[in-house]
């Protein structure tokens, strides 16, 4: 329960973000562990019932999508700062009924009408994150963390569509969203790339290898990533054969294919694929070239100069400084240029951090060097991911196949590292209709009615002293 005297604590203990010192990593711990706070004050859904529909999403204006993709910057969070204050949510969330679905591969009929192929890589990012880090999985009914990356990759590789533009996944899946019938997208294929190169990395089962270069070739070939300057645009519609390309370009595609090429590289070590990172984060260096700026802060260039970010928009900025940072474990020597765009936009994020209610809400639009009256989730997700990532020294690299364990016991308190330890060896993951998912759907649920404003008033707390 939170009580009075918990809520002043609280309040003592929130350290100001605009107070960042990116040189001392006790700092930014506690910002992180503010942003991760405020952050999560946007989530309600776990004081709906254990099989709500609520359960794990999002209130509007956001989209389910959005909600896995929270998820991911929590477990992020965790593993940069080791803060485990949210964790039994995030797992709440992962494995819950109405997000899972009955073929837990995160296809839940709950949210058909809003799910399309981009939405279901936001799920299985989150899932696969988790096994990357031998994250525990305390539910023994369902899947393991990879069985359920290897369930999304089935879906998404069911659906590769040869019949128009020679391949590629359609934008939406379902009859009721017709428009994303005809549209063939980056933000699709490229979260299918990625997904493929890392359940490759994470099983060294080589038809995720084949299927990560098939998709890489065809986003390429049908001029998604542009090969002079490697921008990566939008998409194209099926009714010209993908010939005429929608020139749209936003930092999460970017991102995305960035991350998934570091991953190709560090899995195979080839040197086109350490070529092609390098080519991509040349390409994203355009979002960080602001109007009126002379300093390398990132921006949603589509929208923020225009004023027209919609909730989707506010949050992409996050994904690609995610991806950024990651991919500096991947490819080493990505690192100097990464912190030369990062650094300094970690710092505008958080001098953006000074308005709203509290006092201390984040901007989106960090390149005007205040708060500029636009909070939102968003705003708080993508100055979480973008400071966080400055921990990325003490957080371990996603693991590989030979080390990768179904970690079942979820006992925080006795865990002193972001990587958990070893429980029991899992084995290879299928491909395309081998997945073998637990059947019992409506197995045993985990009983974690905690209430938001009591998680993350106790997070704050134990983030900022336990982490100074």
């Amino acid at each position: 329960m939170r009580s009075v005297h918990a809520a002043a604590a609280v309040s003592s203990a929130i350290t100001a973000p605009n107070s960042l010192d990116v040189k001392n990593s006790k700092s930014v711990r506690n910002v992180a562990a503010t942003l991760a706070y405020d952050a999560m004050s946007y989530y309600k859904g776990n004081l709906s019932a254990p099989d709500s529909v609520a359960m794990g999403d999002l209130q509007d204006p956001y989209y389910w999508w959005t909600a896995g993709a929270l998820w991911g910057a929590m477990l992020d969070y965790y593993h940069f700062t080791n803060d485990s204050t949210y964790n039994d949510v995030v797992i709440q969330a992962l494995l819950a009924p109405t997000n899972l679905g009955i073929q837990h591969s995160y296809m839940p009929a709950e949210h058909a009408f809003e799910e399309g192929n981009d939405d279901l890589f936001f799920w299985g990012s989150a899932a696969i994150a988790a096994a990357e880090r031998n994250f525990p999985q305390p539910n023994i009914t369902l899947p393991s963390w990879l069985d359920l990356g290897a369930n999304v990759f089935n879906q998404l590789a069911s659906r590769w569509n040869t019949q128009d533009c020679g391949g590629g996944l359609l934008w939406q899946i379902y009859a009721s969203n017709p428009n994303g019938l005809t549209y063939k997208n980056s933000i699709s294929n490229g979260g299918f790339f990625q997904i493929a190169a890392r359940m490759a990395r994470a099983t060294g089962n080589d038809t995720y290898l084949e299927w990560a270069e098939r998709v890489w070739d065809w986003s390429m070939d049908i001029g998604f990533i542009d090969p002079e300057s490697y921008h990566v645009y939008d998409g194209a519609g099926i009714d010209t054969n993908c010939t005429k390309t929608n020139p749209a370009s936003f930092t999460y595609t970017s991102g995305i294919y960035l991350y998934g090429a570091a991953i190709m590289a560090n899995y195979t070590k080839k040197p086109e694929w350490k070529q092609r990172t390098e080519r991509l984060l040349d390409g994203a260096g355009w979002f960080f070239t602001p109007p009126n700026s002379t300093t390398k802060i990132m921006y949603e260039g589509a929208c923020e100069t225009v004023e027209r970010c919609n909730a989707d928009m506010t949050t992409f900025k996050g994904y690609l400084a995610r991806f950024m940072w990651q991919s500096t474990q991947m490819v080493p020597s990505l690192r100097e240029k990464v912190e030369s765009l990062l650094i300094p936009s970690a710092k505008a994020a958080a001098a953006t951090c000074t308005g709203g209610p509290t006092g201390r809400a984040c901007g989106q639009k960090w390149y005007v060097g205040e708060f500029d009256g636009l909070v939102s989730l968003g705003s708080e997700m993508c100055a979480l991911e973008t400071v966080q990532g400055l921990l990325i020294d003490g957080a371990a690299p996603p693991l590989e196949a030979k080390d990768i364990k179904n970690v079942r016991e979820a006992n925080w308190s006795n865990q002193e590292s972001s990587v958990p330890p070893p429980v029991q060896t899992t084995t290879k993951r299928g491909i395309a209709g081998d997945a073998r998912p637990t059947q019992n759907s409506a197995g045993a649920r985990l009983n974690l009615e905690l209430m938001p404003l009591a998680v993350v008033s106790l997070g704050i707390i134990f983030a900022t002293w336990g982490l100074a």
